[in-house]
């Protein structure tokens, strides 16, 4: 988990549900003056669905192909117009081996926001658009499963703090370009 430090031109932030992922995106991206690109909005662009529809209608299944054909196109963009994203990943995204792929990229940075399990079942539990919250007991489960994921990120920073603490400790990571005057 430790990761060589080097400058990034994509910056990939991962989680469970309730991890804080795409407000801590939005708030980096503003900070550094990057694009944020939201996976799970993108989605719904593409499909005109919101995502507890995508899973109802049409299935997790159909809903992971989906999301692998938007993040490689997320990926495809910045690398074709040379534009440096902050790209808040869904929950799942990391748990797909082919997603993993992906992101292996030398300019990618892949960032874990690591949130304790009760926290994160907190959050979630005043949420209500998360297709695969249903209990405690299958929210646990859910997140021991994705958890070997999660561990595969190049950085781990704690998110049970205010999204600006977090923000701090990713710009603490050295993996941004250092702006001169």
């Amino acid at each position: 988990m430790i990761a060589e430090i080097r400058v990034r031109r994509l910056v990939c932030l991962t989680g469970f549900m309730g991890s804080g992922k795409s407000t801590v995106a939005r708030l980096l991206a503003r900070q550094v003056g990057w694009q944020h690109v939201d996976l799970d909005q993108r989605i719904i662009e593409h499909t005109g669905q919101s995502i507890p529809n995508i899973f109802a209608k049409l299935g997790e299944p159909e809903f992971r192909r989906i999301e692998h054909e938007q993040l490689a196109r997320i990926l495809g963009e910045s690398a074709e117009q040379q534009k440096s994203r902050i790209v808040s990943l869904g929950g799942g995204t990391t748990a797909q081996q082919q997603n993993v792929a992906l992101l292996r990229r030398t300019d990618i940075a892949l960032i874990w926001l690591h949130c304790p399990v009760a926290d994160l079942l907190k959050r979630a539990a005043r949420i209500t658009d998360r297709p695969l919250f249903r209990d405690e007991a299958s929210f646990r489960k859910l997140y021991d499963e994705r958890l070997p994921s999660y561990e595969l990120a190049d950085f781990k920073v704690e998110a049970n703090t205010e999204p600006l603490r977090v923000v701090e400790q990713i710009l603490g990571l050295g993996i941004f370009p250092k702006v001169t005057a």
